[in-house]
């Protein structure tokens, strides 16, 4: 998307936050302590600055973390819902921008103010792809994409746009990934200028996207090295600014300590073994996510990034349960009469399992 056309429309929305950074965000509250846990320090005042700060250090981990326990994530082109105003605003704007510079260029002689422009973005944008390696294309890059002598050329009437275009294309083929060939290939079919430099910047937004999935490939690896002291780091600097921002984590804990007393397992002994004591409120207070009421109970904040993923192995475990019960009250009440049918234990497994595949659809 032009820079041009973003002027037209003033100012740009939001792009849409990802579901676990919007969950954090909400439970971000000041001096809100439960009611179940004494206030860690006395009430004060946060700062726009303070929240803003310490929102933005959530969202970094929230990502780091996203980034981290799930291979397959990857940033994803925003898209306006369908109908909706802001969708609607843009794309006024952009008509009227793309509209504007056909006119201009219709104009005897043509005006190329707004083609220089735009030019000057695609030479950052391809610019920016570059690896340090590339130096080849950057110098062809700079040779042809060299502003001041198109603005000279567009001065004197000489500029010649779609020759740029179609090198600009060219070079875009060089640089984008194999799944946007595709896309490049249609781009060779445009005569038309104008539909030409839209469709474009349309290409150089998905290849934008594109490298930063790579990028993120890239540093993988060196995060997951990192994740646990990162994490560590900054649920420290935000406890430091929001003392009262654990009180769910203590309260969860609390509970499972109290849960183990009254079990025949703790009792006493938990007290004279605290590394025994310690794995058991670990264990138990995790099993205990597994059966978790996400209507009623707020979830502990050290895991909140994890809430979906606890909900799908709870809706598993539950899927997993019911299996098991109709296996083993079918094989107990018929008995011998089925034991030794050939295939009978999977072709029920599967045909029980098909039916219990929506058990939590709403």
């Amino acid at each position: 998307m032009p820079k041009e056309a973003e002027r037209f429309q003033g100012g740009g929305g939001d792009e849409s936050k990802d579901a676990s950074e919007e969950t954090v965000r909400k439970r971000v509250r000041a001096n809100s302590p439960s009611p179940h846990t004494p206030q860690a320090s006395p009430p004060r005042f946060v700062s726009v600055e303070e929240l803003m700060e310490t929102a933005k250090g959530v969202t970094n981990m929230v990502l780091a973390h996203e980034m981290m326990v799930n291979p397959a994530f990857q940033v994803k082109a925003a898209e306006l819902p369908e109908g909706s105003l802001e969708r609607k605003v843009k794309e006024t704007m952009h008509k009227a921008f793309w509209d504007c510079l056909e006119a201009q260029l219709k104009e005897e002689p043509p005006s190329y103010e707004h083609s220089v422009r735009l030019l000057g973005e695609i030479k950052e944008t391809l610019l920016s792809f570059l690896l340090p390696g590339h130096g080849r294309l950057r110098s062809q890059i700079e040779e042809v994409l060299d502003l001041p002598l198109i603005q000279q050329q567009a001065e004197n009437g000489a500029l010649d746009i779609g020759q740029l275009s179609q090198f600009i294309v060219g070079m875009m083929g060089s640089l984008c990934a194999p799944c946007r060939d595709e896309d490049i290939s249609k781009l060779k079919e445009i005569t038309d200028i104008v539909p030409l430099l839209k469709a474009i910047f349309s290409v150089l937004d998905l290849m934008r996207v594109d490298m930063a999935n790579f990028a993120l490939s890239s540093i993988r690896p060196h995060l997951m090295q990192q994740s646990v002291e990162y994490e560590r780091n900054k649920f420290q600097e935000f406890l430091e600014k929001q003392p009262n921002a654990l009180d769910y984590t203590k309260k969860w804990l609390e509970e499972t300590v109290k849960f183990l007393r009254e079990t025949d397992g703790c009792g006493a002994a938990s007290d004279q073994s605290s590394s025994l004591a310690f794995l058991n409120v670990h264990n138990q207070a995790y099993l205990r996510l597994l059966r978790w009421d996400h209507a009623v109970d707020l979830f502990p904040e050290t895991v909140l990034m994890d809430q979906v993923r606890f909900q799908e192995m709870q809706q598993e475990a539950e899927r997993l349960v019911l299996l098991s019960s109709v296996l083993l009250i079918v094989y107990t009440t018929t008995g011998e009469a089925i034991s030794g049918l050939p295939g009978l234990m999977e072709t029920l497994k599967n045909t029980v399992s098909i039916m219990l595949a929506d058990m939590h659809a709403q």
